[in-house]
């Protein structure tokens, strides 16, 4: 507990007192969700919802048709204050286009959905250049090549009582153990399984052929998926052939979306769990089980990876919108997350992280659509990989854990432009006690094109 209050104790002093009261404060006795809609709808009439509008009025006919397109920037700017080899600072990106269509609208087709991505990566890590040796990078948007990839081309078709299905190119953590990205700290970004076993489960932006099968029903819903496993989809950015592949990941998730309390404020309540047929190489001991560090023999390989998780999410405070494609949205008011992954430890090096944080939307008076947001994680690296180090380095300090914490304030300067300024603490990078600590400032900022 003593990192986890430390991380605590540090940010916590960066909230300023209006803050602070705005959050403990509980105002839920207006909450009609119409009334919340049609003040965020009269204010999008008001400015356009991208920087370069609605083309004339093209993108506006297209949409109608059936085809809507999409594109934005996401920048990530990061400085260490203190940790690390050296002082640095650096900015990387990702770009992204989309394009939806609504087979319905277009075809005639009811209930289908294509979507097409392509995303291209830039710039350089902090990580790196600064030589920080965290386990969770401090810029979640920079990895997996600096690059243009196909990152999304499937089709989604809706069937009677409740049930769909998505085929093709897909994002396995866009689905499953799935979290939203507003955080720059990657320990608080996308599915914690991706950013702990991503030697086999591989996040956005890279995609494989699989399919996700679902059934919903008003407040709960379950869904299993195929994934390929093809590590040629790390280089490859357009590929569509199957060859490489070497497994399949069966990811299976059950959730409950309820909407609780005197106000019915909507949480999300998720489990679930995976198993991966490739092969993974023992961390600590030879094919003779004994440790690897001492005899050099090859390693136990075992059949078959695995793991399981739990998300929780649930507003408590304030009002919100039921938007009938993407689901309630809070228009203002306190949210909290608990966020859980477990991975075997035969074969992953950081075994589980542990991460828990809050969102409060319109913090300031006048501001009703800035946010803020503060989290804490512990990211887990597996003893079994600290004893292999000992074997290897006797008398060397022995790794436990990583400890991640962040708040950022979010400041929508347009509804197409966000710019969100963060403060990432960072306790026993790499999971060493005798490491300086990590202090990061970093600027977040989206664009919408």
């Amino acid at each position: 507990m003593r990192p986890f209050l430390r991380a605590a104790a540090l940010t916590a002093v960066l909230l300023p007192a209006p803050l602070l009261a705005q959050t403990t404060s509980n105002q839920t006795n207006a909450t009609p969700a119409t009334k919340a809609a049609d003040s965020q709808s009269q204010q999008q009439a008001k400015s356009p919802s991208t920087l370069t509008g609605e083309w004339g009025g093209l993108r506006t006919k297209l949409r109608d048709d059936g085809i809507d397109l999409t594109a934005g920037y996401t920048s990530e700017f990061a400085t260490n204050i203190s940790g690390g080899t050296r002082k640095d600072a650096t900015e990387t990106g990702q770009f992204s286009f989309g394009a939806t269509v609504d087979t319905d609208k277009l075809l005639g087709l009811k209930g289908g959905t294509l979507q097409t991505t392509i995303t291209f990566r830039r710039g350089h890590d902090l990580d790196l250049r600064a030589g920080l040796g965290t386990l969770q990078q401090v810029q979640e948007v920079y990895g997996r090549g600096q690059t243009w990839r196909l990152t999304e081309f499937w089709y989604q078709q809706q069937f009677a009582g409740g049930v769909d299905l998505k085929l093709g190119r897909l994002v396995q953590g866009g689905d499953f153990n799935s979290f939203s990205c507003n955080f720059e700290n990657l320990s608080f970004c996308g599915a914690q399984a991706g950013n702990l076993f991503g030697d086999y489960w591989y996040n956005y932006p890279v995609a494989q052929w699989g399919a996700r099968l679902r059934l919903k029903r008003r407040d709960w819903y379950v869904m299993v998926g195929a994934y390929e496993n093809n590590p040629n989809n790390l280089l490859n950015n357009f590929t569509l052939s199957h060859r490489g592949a070497t497994s399949v990941l069966v990811p299976v998730e059950a959730g409950w979306t309820p909407h609780l309390g005197p106000h019915h404020l909507p949480g999300s309540y998720r489990i679930g769990g995976w198993y991966n047929s490739s092969n993974g190489d023992d961390v600590l001991l030879d094919v003779n089980h004994h440790p690897i560090a001492i005899t050099g023999a090859e390693p136990l390989v075992h059949s078959g990876r695995y793991g399981g998780y739990i998300l929780l999410q649930q507003q408590l405070t304030g009002t919100y919108v039921d938007d009938p494609k993407t689901g309630p949205k809070t228009t203002h008011g306190l949210s909290v997350f608990l966020n859980f992954t477990q991975g075997d430890r035969a074969t992953s090096t950081t075994d589980n992280q542990l991460a828990a944080g809050l969102f409060f939307t319109g913090p300031i008076p006048g501001r009703k659509d800035d946010d803020l947001g503060f989290a804490v994680a512990r990211t887990d690296l597996n003893s079994r990989v600290a004893e292999a180090d000992l074997l290897a380095a006797p008398g060397s300090a022995r790794p436990r854990a990583e400890y991640e914490s962040e708040l950022y304030y979010s400041v929508h300067l347009r509804p197409w432009l966000i710019v969100r300024p963060n403060v990432q603490y960072v306790i026993d990078p790499g999971g060493y006690a005798n490491v300086t600590d990590v202090v990061v400032f970093g600027i977040k900022s989206a664009v919408t094109f």
